[in-house]
């Protein structure tokens, strides 16, 4: 962790590590095991009283790249990759949550995420009890001295909401509990919870950190001591990211300052325009002034985001019409990416669950969410105006 470097330096320069053929771009260990000079130098590495690599399910050269620079960006003591954002959110529940246990979680979840806590951790013991984190009342209630979790999306997916996260950490660490945050939609370069109070930063690397759409990965962020917890778990079970994602992904941060801010400057100007259309019912985006939570945006972020959601006029036949007369935009549940991409989250990435927690979330059949990319801004306007301005007609 280089604090004394900016962001932009340290996306390109940090975590390198050269072999002895002393190469410029960092190398790819595309191997899955490593070899000793003798059986005990075998064994002291298995036993991890020799640092070294072994396998490269527990570490690997290309891995420990990825995972240092992304450490100096997040401004974290230490970090753990793993196959997806979906394995680092399991992995972090699997290594402090144990039967009888409990986590508390916002209400506004990525789908996914929201269907391992309710469908699947319940299989093990393990109860989250889903909250309005900026409720104070209903967060008090939902404390106990059995929680040892709270989980936050901030901005959360697909409604953009905000948590205050310096409160709900003084909150969370009130009952002895850990506070971890998914930074997907920021970014390192957008927002950094460890400096607000967090405990952990959550990442699904598929996302912005990529950029480009090509490699699954997650990351979960820390103390070193807590991150070292997240490890036994994910060595033993195996959801590791593969030397070649990592590969991608380290190289994907070089450029991940530029791409986040063209593209919350682009999110903004689409945002604006948007509100100024007559069928679009309401625009959620936290630079917007509209936007509830503005003024905890501007303190808490250094920018927008790249995400946008509105709603249109109508409902599911609206907002498919707005989809399928789209020829810019790809239709798909990916996010971050440099092509702008567009999704109808009640049938899609929120589809599985059951209309009842889709209406609480406020994911309604007339919501869409735009993850803006690198395109011209006019012609995403236009895009998105051929089928906004059939609505009615």
């Amino acid at each position: 962790m280089n604090d004394d470097k900016g962001l932009g330096t340290r996306a390109v320069r940090d975590g390198v590590l050269r072999s002895q053929f002393g190469e410029h771009a960092e190398g790819l260990y595309l191997t899955s095991s490593f070899v000793f000079a003798d059986a005990a130098q075998a064994a002291a590495r298995f036993l991890e009283q020799e640092e070294g690599y072994t396998y490269s399910r527990f570490t690997n050269p290309t891995v420990s790249m990825f995972q240092e620079r992304l450490a100096s960006l997040e401004g974290a003591e230490s970090c753990i990759a793993a196959a997806s954002g979906m394995a680092a959110i399991l992995c972090t529940a699997m290594a402090f949550v144990s039967q009888g246990e409990e986590i508390v979680a916002g209400q506004g979840l990525f789908g996914a995420t929201h269907q391992l806590f309710s469908a699947i951790l319940p299989r093990f013991g393990i109860t989250t009890r889903f909250v309005d984190l900026n409720d104070a009342a209903a967060l008090e209630s939902a404390l106990t001295p059995r929680t040892k979790l709270v989980f936050c999306e901030t901005p959360s997916n697909p409604l953009v909401q905000l948590v205050d996260l310096a409160a709900l950490a003084e909150r969370a660490h009130r009952v002895g509990a850990l506070l971890a945050v998914d930074n997907t939609f920021c970014t390192p370069i957008g927002q950094q919870p460890l400096a607000l109070g967090a405990d952990l930063v959550i990442h699904s690397a598929t996302k912005y950190l990529d950029g480009q759409g090509r490699v699954l990965g997650g990351a979960v962020l820390g103390a070193r001591s807590l991150i070292d917890l997240v490890y036994r778990f994910l060595r033993t079970a195996g959801p590791s990211l593969s030397p070649f994602n990592a590969w991608v992904l380290v190289k994907s941060l070089e450029t991940l300052p530029l791409r986040v801010r063209a593209q919350s400057e682009a999110a903004l100007a689409l945002a604006r325009w948007l509100e100024g259309h007559p069928n679009v019912a309401q625009v959620l985006y936290p630079w917007l002034e509209s936007h509830p939570q503005h003024a905890l945006a501007r303190r808490q972020q250094k920018l927008g985001g790249g995400v946008v959601s509105f709603r249109v006029r109508g409902g599911r036949s609206e907002a498919w019409r707005v989809i399928d007369s789209t020829r810019l935009f790809s239709i798909t549940g990916n996010l971050g990416d440099v092509k702008s991409t567009i999704t109808h989250p009640a049938s899609t990435t929120h589809g599985r669950l059951a209309p009842e927690v889709r209406q609480a979330m406020g994911v309604g059949e007339d919501l869409l969410r735009l993850s803006v990319g690198l395109e011209e801004v006019e012609d995403l306007q236009a895009d998105l105006a051929r089928g906004l301005d059939a609505i009615g007609g």
